[in-house]
């Protein structure tokens, strides 16, 4: 029992790290620190970076450049911005390799269970490698939009290993009440939540290419003023500024139907998620109207990442909430 509360205590740990990690990768996009390091996985050669410029060769920029091209002047607080963020992945790959060594306390019951746990650690080790890449390749297009989306990922395979596990304690607790049909019973109600889901995740996407837009405005136009960026945006933030509303019309229908059916976790989920698509809207008119603020990106980045994992675990559990309803009328009628 001790080993299974460890287990959970650890997906917790990991889930909470993971969005941690994806709000700091959001404050290094946001401050230019994505090449603050201009190698991987040491930093300018050494396993420490430096802290001022003296403590590098005088050609520095000539050893360094990435994709024979020289690199921007050392900076020392987006060099140890990066260098923290990577530090951070690598916390987080510790806190998943608990999930996956308490795991094996499931290995009798759940079997899947350690699998799963295992293949969350091989997708966190292609993160790692991911991440290089976008070093590599000097923070190519659509490279950091899919670095992003694995997050998310690994933020799926974390919420589903929590599901499984409540999963088999509803089952525990039904015992010989469980219905003859004890598995997923599909509906509408998912049906919207994965709707919903979809186009979160599309807006997700359309918003990071924004961000891409954003960089492509100050390369050209390296002068311009912050406050002038949006109106030098292309079709991407047209597209994400306009279906903005389509999603926010999704989460809200979504909102007052939950609202009437959802039991206790789900009706949870469903508060917490109406009141970060709130914040989230609120955040994006911030950065819209007052010049894309770099203190406000990292926080929209954190609310849509926190949408998507909301809407994912009400995916998983809507369908068994037949069984949730009987484990509670069990429990009322126990004397």
């Amino acid at each position: 029992m001790k080993n299974k509360e460890a287990f959970h205590k650890s997906l917790v740990i990991s889930i909470c790290a993971v969005y941690f990690l994806i709000f700091v990768g959001g404050l290094v996009r946001s401050t230019g620190a994505g090449m603050g390091c201009p190698d991987w996985p040491k930093c300018f050669g050494q396993w420490v970076p430096p802290t001022e410029v003296s403590e590098l060769p005088s050609n520095y920029k000539e050893i360094f450049k990435v994709q024979g091209k020289e690199i921007a002047d050392f900076n020392a607080f987006k060099t140890w911005t990066e260098y923290i963020n990577r530090l951070i992945g690598v916390i987080i790959g510790f806190c998943v390799l608990g999930v996956f060594v308490t795991s094996f306390s499931y290995v009798k019951e759940r079997k899947e269970i350690p699998i799963l746990s295992f293949f969350t650690l091989i997708v966190l080790g292609f993160q790692g490698w991911l991440g290089s890449v976008v070093v590599s390749t000097n923070l190519a297009q659509w490279m950091i939009t899919i670095h992003m989306l694995v997050a998310f990922f690994i933020v799926f395979l974390l919420f589903y290993l929590w599901h499984r596990t409540r999963l088999y304690k509803l089952h525990e607790s039904l015992k010989n009440k469980a219905p003859k049909k004890n598995g997923p019973l599909w509906s509408s109600t998912q049906a919207l939540v994965l709707i919903t889901l979809f186009m979160t995740l599309i807006q997700v996407v359309l918003g990071t290419q924004t961000r891409e837009e954003v960089n492509l405005v100050q390369t050209a136009v390296p002068l311009i003023s912050r406050s002038e960026w949006v109106n030098n945006l292309g079709i991407f933030f047209t597209i994400h500024r306009s279906f903005s509303i389509v999603v926010l019309g999704c989460h809200v229908a979504l909102f007052f139907y939950l609202r009437n059916v959802a039991l206790r976790e789900e009706a949870l989920f469903n508060k917490a998620l109406l009141y970060t698509v709130s914040l989230e809207v609120i955040s994006g008119i911030g950065m819209a109207y007052f010049g894309i603020p770099a203190y406000l990106q990292p926080i929209h980045l954190l609310f849509a990442s926190f949408m998507v994992g909301l809407l994912f675990y009400l995916s998983l559990s809507i369908p068994y909430q037949h069984l949730t309803k009987i484990s509670l009328k069990a429990m009322t009628e126990e004397p």
